[in-house]
């Protein structure tokens, strides 16, 4: 079993951006530009390595090769890009791996592409790129071509060494469970240990109603793989377990003019098997709630006020900050709801909001998210 902290370590310290692995500070998937070029490397990646895994690393200082993070990013839907824009589309898994050093919510993204034997192409135009190119990594550079060469240089020995350097141990995972519940002591801690082999931490503000426990500032580990499986600041969710899966149900807390409701938005199965593998299965349970069109409206150009004092810097009421806090899910909703422009509005608060010391760019992200998961399903 790998230990994927260890293996992005291995990475980073043993090799340059070569022809199986890539690092990025960050990518973009909200533009076409972003897709593009994530599609580019992917493709690049996968033409390069038809014989064994290769790795794109996200959340690293170029130059440097600093650690520094990015958000926690949990898009199930993300093979479905790399199917609709790629012939022969490699299988791909994004993992978000947490760093003692990193501020919290931050991690570093690891993509694996699965080996194919196969030529990866474009199977349709994007941004710049057109249908039918081809791309190849070139030292650190993903180069298009018209076709894949013939004959290309195997990775086979060097990957496989560097996965086997980066295998668990009884001690790794004895100090990932200490250092979770250390680093997590002032909310409710669990760990459950699963066919022997696996071990789950989560931790979280719980409550208790009707008899059932909900938790919110919620973080979720599986710790032989130093993979978080789930992080958020402000949802509750819901968690259950049995001898052989591991399950959770992600609620919204959504509404108007003081009027609020849970909403399950997903719900997340992880069923671990016997011979040391495991599945983990996503189904999005979201529907958008309805509201009436003239209250909507109404809601949405006292929004769009309260965005150009944001925008000019003017102080707030104490109610004017309480409907700050509400603003991007109130652009949510009437995106969700049809308003013409929501959307447009909501990213162009985006800059002003991140600036803010408090929570506000954190709902931000979160409204963004529910539409990225409903955009794809």
């Amino acid at each position: 079993m790998i230990n994927k902290r260890l293996l992005i370590k291995a990475l980073l310290s043993h090799n340059d951006e070569n022809n199986f692995y890539d690092k990025k500070v960050k990518v973009n998937l909200d533009t076409k530009e972003g897709k593009a070029k994530f599609l580019k490397h992917i493709c690049a990646l996968s033409n390069s390595n038809p014989e064994n895994n290769s790795y794109l690393i996200i959340g690293i200082e170029d130059q440097s090769n600093a650690i520094i993070g990015v958000d926690f990013f949990d898009d199930s839907k993300l093979q479905n890009l790399i199917n609709a824009y790629l012939d022969h589309p490699p299988q791909v898994l994004y993992e978000n791996i947490p760093f003692p050093h990193l501020p919290i919510g931050k991690v570093i993204g690891l993509v694996t592409i699965r080996p194919l034997n196969e030529c990866t192409g474009l199977s349709k135009n994007i941004w710049k790129y057109r249908a039918g190119t081809v791309f190849l990594r070139e030292g650190s550079v993903s180069i298009p071509l018209d076709e894949v060469p013939n004959t290309i240089a195997t990775n086979t020995e060097k990957v496989s060494l560097i996965e086997r350097h980066a295998q668990n141990n009884i001690q790794l995972t004895l100090d990932g469970v200490v250092d979770f519940l250390q680093k997590h002591s002032s909310l409710t801690t669990h760990y459950k240990v699963f066919k022997e082999i696996f071990v789950v931490c989560w931790a979280g503000q719980a409550k208790t109603v009707k008899e059932k426990t909900y938790y919110s500032r919620v973080d979720i580990e599986l710790i032989n793989e130093q993979v978080k499986l789930f992080y958020s600041n402000l949802d509750e969710v819901e968690i259950d377990f049995s001898e052989d899966a591991f399950t959770l149900t992600e609620y919204v807390r959504l509404g108007l003019n003081g009027n609020y409701k849970y909403y399950p938005l997903e719900t997340v199965a992880i069923t671990f098997k016997e011979n040391g593998s495991y599945t983990l299965k996503s189904q999005l349970l979201f529907k958008a709630p309805e509201f009436e069109k003239k209250s909507l409206l109404h809601r949405f150009n006292a929004n769009n006020q309260l965005l150009e004092k944001l925008k000019r810097g003017n102080r707030f009421t104490v109610q004017e900050e309480s409907d700050l806090f509400n603003l991007s899910m109130l652009y949510m909703l009437c995106a969700l709801n049809g308003i013409p422009n929501a959307i447009e509005k909501l990213q162009a608060a985006k800059p002003y909001l991140k600036t803010r010391e408090d929570q506000l760019y954190q709902t931000y992200k979160d409204c963004q998210r529910i539409l990225r998961k409903v955009k794809y399903n």
